[in-house]
């Protein structure tokens, strides 16, 4: 594990392989353990895979006080880290949550994007889906984060619809769900970071960024659960219908956590992505 101290605080990353840079965004409640099963399947394929965790409620680092964790400012936390990592041309790989700040990104900053390839993610009026937008809301109330961190010990709810059930098909492996979980119950400065993600989190972001799609001319490849229950594949069609260069994958037998229902499906889409023959 590496560590990059930036602005906004310090953001731990995996790192593997070498050759044209590859990073990953995971979404909400999820670290860089979710794709643990793509990278290397990158990585032997002539990649360089950087994987870091971002401060979306289950990360070890919290960011600083002042740190700004809505849309835009993860976005710029984003783009913040490629420069500390000198990254030019970088093919930006994200899931859920995830998927909104990269689309913030691709239409703030696109020259810090050589590629982009979004699997099953918020987009356009859908950030966040019902229900997890009652999270939004609890997050404005005192206290709540503390209330939906402890409610997640009791491993028979991580299959209910506001925890996991609506975003993996099977059950998640306990380590993975724990390392997921477990950063919001111990502390305080992570669930004010997750308060932050929440409470930011507005369509009115992901609705500007579908505006300005017109003009963004680099290749995007939309990897999208056909189960899914949370994004309707009719928002991957009008992703696909309004970027210039997008091409849209669908995937059978997942829903949104596609690489935690199909293991190393994404890695083999994004090879062909990111290394035309």
């Amino acid at each position: 594990m590496k560590t990059v101290t930036l602005p906004q605080g310090t953001i731990a990353y995996r790192e593997e392989g070498t050759g044209a840079p590859v990073v990953f965004v995971h979404g909400l409640l999820t670290n860089a353990a979710l794709w643990r099963h793509e990278v290397p399947q990158l990585a032997a394929a002539g990649l360089r895979c950087i994987v870091p965790t971002w401060p979306l409620g289950a990360h070890d680092l919290p960011m600083r006080p002042d740190a700004d964790l809505d849309p835009p400012g993860v976005a710029t936390l984003i783009s913040a880290f490629l420069d500390a990592l000198d990254l030019h041309d970088v093919t930006l790989v994200a899931n859920d949550t995830g998927g909104a700040f990269v689309q913030v990104l691709m239409a703030r900053m696109p020259e810090r994007v050589g590629r982009v390839v979004l699997v099953s993610c918020d987009t356009l009026e859908v950030f966040f889906p019902q229900p997890f937008k009652l999270l939004a809301d609890l997050a404005r109330l005192p206290g709540t984060t503390w209330l939906i961190a402890q409610a997640t010990r009791l491993r028979v709810l991580h299959r209910l619809p506001l925890v996991f059930g609506l975003v993996a098909k099977r059950p998640l492996p306990d380590a993975i769900a724990d390392s997921y979980l477990t950063p919001m119950r111990r502390s305080r400065a992570i669930r004010r970071d997750l308060g932050k993600v929440l409470r930011g989190a507005h369509r009115r972001h992901t609705l500007a960024a579908f505006e300005r799609f017109e003009d963004f001319d680099r290749p995007v490849l939309l990897i999208w659960a056909q189960e899914e229950r949370l994004f309707p594949l009719s928002l991957a069609h009008r992703l696909a219908g309004r970027l210039p260069d997008a091409r849209l994958e669908l995937v059978t037998d997942s829903y949104t956590f596609v690489p935690e229902d199909r293991p190393g499906v994404v890695a083999g889409l994004v090879r062909k992505f990111a290394l035309p023959d």
